[in-house]
């Protein structure tokens, strides 16, 4: 199993040391264009191997992709991160014509593989690589939904003041600030609905502390969060390496489901070897409904922009 990682920066490397440390992978491929950044990186990474117990090779090159052909999956965290202040719908510029650049040659090295987005805003960037290649809509795969859902989750066991392996929750929807869909209607702690344990004006609190989970970071950080993001990226990757059929939300190509047409936008998928397995439709009430027909709005009118 061979995986590539463009883009060596603090999101990248965190996608290929969780990937690595997970052991599942026989080589991990860090690309960068910044001459003997990913190499550096690679080799900083390798020598923690016989301390973290993991065997997968790492490699570092420098713009070279005829060094990721045959790479089952890619993943492509290049482009410019937030600064505080900025939206992901401000970085479309200048990343839309990286991320059209870095797919179209990964794919004449690899013309098999799946392709995870993870560079903003991500649902247009994913859906600019559906319009820009010849994949499937199987192959490719926005990470957003994953990294959202894991931020709620930590909210919700936050207000719960309980063990996060209890809790349970799932973020639909765009990956903006204003777009993601936080279900505190269904979330639960072992199985048992969070509205038993919190209070509307609490749950509200959480739904709204997810929803601006990326920008309180990138205040706090001054760039873009690396450590959460890159182990969305991991889970997701191994999901379809190891054949899991985990169900996450991506932002997937939707053809009808959930009465849209022609966008990229988060929905809970199953992950296998194909990529997206299934889209799963979930029945919701009449509030999510009408807050998915105003997130789909916004990333169209961002998608406009391309």
């Amino acid at each position: 199993m061979k995986v590539t990682v463009v883009g060596a920066g603090a999101v990248g490397a965190s996608c290929a040391e969780y990937i690595a440390i997970k052991d599942f992978a026989s080589e991990v491929v860090l690309l960068d264009i910044k001459e003997g950044f990913a190499e550096g990186k690679a080799m900083d990474l390798m020598q923690t191997a016989s301390l973290n117990g993991f065997d997968t090779k790492i490699t570092g090159v420098t713009n070279d992709y005829s060094k990721t052909a045959n790479s089952d999956i890619c993943v492509i965290t290049s482009g410019i991160p937030r600064k505080p202040g900025m939206t992901r719908e401000e970085l479309i510029g200048i990343n839309a014509g990286i991320v059209k650049t870095v797919s179209s040659s990964l794919i004449e090295n690899s013309p098999n593989t799946i392709i995870i987005v993870v560079s903003n805003p991500m649902d247009t960037m994913a859906y600019l690589v559906h319009k820009s290649t010849d994949l499937p809509k199987n192959r490719i795969i926005g990470m957003g939904g994953a990294l959202d859902s894991a931020r709620f989750k930590y909210r919700l066991a936050e207000a719960l003041d309980a063990p996060i392996s209890d809790v349970d929750g799932m973020v639909i929807g765009g990956h903006s600030d204003t777009g993601m869909i936080p279900l505190t209607r269904l979330a639960t702690r072992n199985s048992v609905l969070a509205s038993a344990f919190l209070s509307e004006d609490r749950l509200n609190q959480v739904l709204e502390d997810t929803k601006v989970g990326g920008a309180t970071l990138t205040k706090l950080l001054g760039t873009s969060a690396w450590y959460a993001p890159g182990a969305a990226v991991s889970a997701l990757v191994q999901a379809i390496a190891c054949d899991q059929k985990k169900m996450f939300p991506c932002s997937v190509l939707l053809e009808g489901e959930y009465g849209m047409k022609d966008i990229c936008i988060g929905v809970p998928v199953i992950l296998g070897r194909n990529g997206i397995e299934k889209i799963v439709e979930i029945e919701l009430n009449d509030a999510e409904k009408a807050n998915m027909t105003e997130s789909a709005e916004g990333v169209r009118n961002v998608n406009n922009l391309l």
